[in-house]
This record gives structure tokens, sequence and C-alpha cells, in this order.
């Protein structure tokens, strides 16, 4: 079984339980894109601040935003389990046997704004940037149209498929 180390350094108290949502989001994105191995994803709820400190320590750009995706495999392709270096021994936990597939940074206050910009439930919205951030742990990105489009149709879906809808 995959598993979440979640870690909140914030208040969100908003009526479902954050690490079980994580964990169904996280295990059904990785059954999905058929990942081979058992996995670990770091995740951390926090605020925006620290979010923006990532954002310009690691990314070089000085502002806040919704999720940061840090992932640990330099993948030639989205879920390109053959790729060389996918299981690594430095990427393997050696107390778990499990591949450290990556970090998820949520900014907590992004969640709740933009749950209610998008006329959603915060739970929606949470589900979606794990979501979204997974196919980024994967080796999915959007900065070409193309990509964008695979992207959103697999988020969509995958949520629509655990009952997790706008």
């Amino acid at each position: 079984m995959n598993s979440v180390n979640f870690e909140q350094d914030v208040e969100f108290e908003y009526g479902f339980d954050q690490l079980e949502v994580a964990d169904i989001v996280i295990n059904a994105v990785l059954k999905e894109e058929a990942c081979p191995t058992e996995c670990e994803v770091e995740l951390l709820l926090t605020d925006p601040e620290t979010v923006r400190e990532a954002n310009k320590e690691y990314r070089d750009i000085d502002k806040t935003t919704d999720v940061l995706s840090f992932p640990n495999v330099e993948w030639d392709a989205p879920a390109d389990y053959e790729c060389e270096g996918f299981l690594d021994e430095y990427l393997i936990n050696p107390e778990t046997g499990k591949l450290m597939l990556g970090q998820i940074v949520l900014n907590a206050d992004r969640i709740v704004s933009q749950a209610k910009e998008y006329g959603h439930s915060i739970k929606r919205e949470y589900a979606f940037l794990i979501a979204h951030s997974m196919l980024h742990l994967l080796g999915y990105d959007h900065m070409e149209e193309a990509e964008a489009h695979v992207m959103e149709e697999k988020q969509k879906t995958y949520l629509n498929n655990m009952g997790i809808t706008r």
C-alpha cells in the first residue's frame, strides 16, 4: 500500500479528514497511472508565506501559489516506469522499501479561496490540488497546450471516478 507522510502546520478544519482524503486521492492516481511499485509521498499543508519561501528558494519565483510539487524521479516521459533511474537505490526508503516519489506543498489559504472562487467545496479543491500535484510527481506538465489538456482530462476523470465532483 502506498503511504502519505502528512504534516500540517496551520489550522485547517473544514469537515473532512485531510489525511484520509489525501490517501484516497494519492492511491487512486497511482492506481490509474499503473505505478508498478509502492510509493510514499510527503504532503505539507501550510501557510502562504511558507509556500512563497519554497517557491522562491526552489523555483526562483518570489510569490505564493496554490500548490508546489517536488518530484524525486527525473522522468524521460510522464509515468514512464522504464526510465533510467526510476527505482534507483537512493530513491527507495530503506525503512519501508517504498519509492520516495516526492513532496507536495499545499497552501491552505488558497484551497479555501479557490474553492469559493470556483464554486465548489473545499474538499474538492483540496483533492484537485493533490491530484494535480501527483501528476507532476509522475512527470506530467502543463507548459504546452497539449500537455495541459492531458493533465486536465486526467484530473477530471480521476476525481469523477472517486466521486469528488464540482
